[in-house]
């Protein structure tokens, strides 16, 4: 599924009970999501722009392919990634809202 809001139309009934049964706010369980799904968008061939990079990588180095960028793209990821995380653990220590009636615990 390449659509975040397709892919959260189909956990959100499980991830929200669930973590509502935890004592966790729908805001920060859709937080969580977002974290992990917007971390992996650059290292998946469904990116809408995949196709596009993977073209001017071509003019570049012929024999690149899906692997190489990929490969490239990997490191980005996990940065962004440590980035989400580091911001999820700094929002949840200082307990700030994550909107209008949006607190992390219920």
């Amino acid at each position: 599924i390449g659509s975040g809001s397709a892919k959260w139309a189909l956990m959100a009934p499980i991830f929200v009970p669930m973590f509502a049964l935890l004592g966790y706010h729908p805001a920060w369980t859709q937080f969580l999501y977002r974290m992990g799904d917007s971390s992996t968008n650059i290292i998946s061939p469904l990116f809408t722009y995949f196709p596009i990079i993977l073209a001017y990588m071509n003019e570049y180095d012929e024999e690149a392919g899906v692997g190489t960028l990929l490969s490239l793209m990997i490191p980005y990821s996990l940065v962004i990634l440590l980035a989400w995380v580091l911001l999820g653990f700094i929002w949840f220590f200082i307990g700030l809202p994550l909107g209008p009636g949006g607190q992390i615990f219920l």
